[in-house]
């Protein structure tokens, strides 16, 4: 089963040293909002990006068709 966002944000804050609060600080979102967030996994794709960047990431949301291989 692949991870939801916020298993991998987890990773992410952990492998940047970095806390929820501090993401939340650093994404101008208060730490409970972040939290709930995560509980939920309900993220926008613009909010996915602006937590790439705070962690100093790249985010790469795409469609891949498995019959073509074509990505949208």
């Amino acid at each position: 089963m692949p991870f939801t966002f916020g298993e991998k944000i987890k990773v992410l804050l952990g492998r940047r040293g970095m806390t929820l609060s501090e993401l939340a600080e650093k994404t101008s979102q208060s730490q409970t909002n972040m939290s709930g967030k995560m509980k939920r996994d309900n993220f926008s794709e613009k909010e996915i990006k602006e937590i790439a960047a705070a962690l100093n990431c790249t985010f790469e949301g795409k469609f891949k068709m498995n019959d073509t291989g074509e990505e949208i």
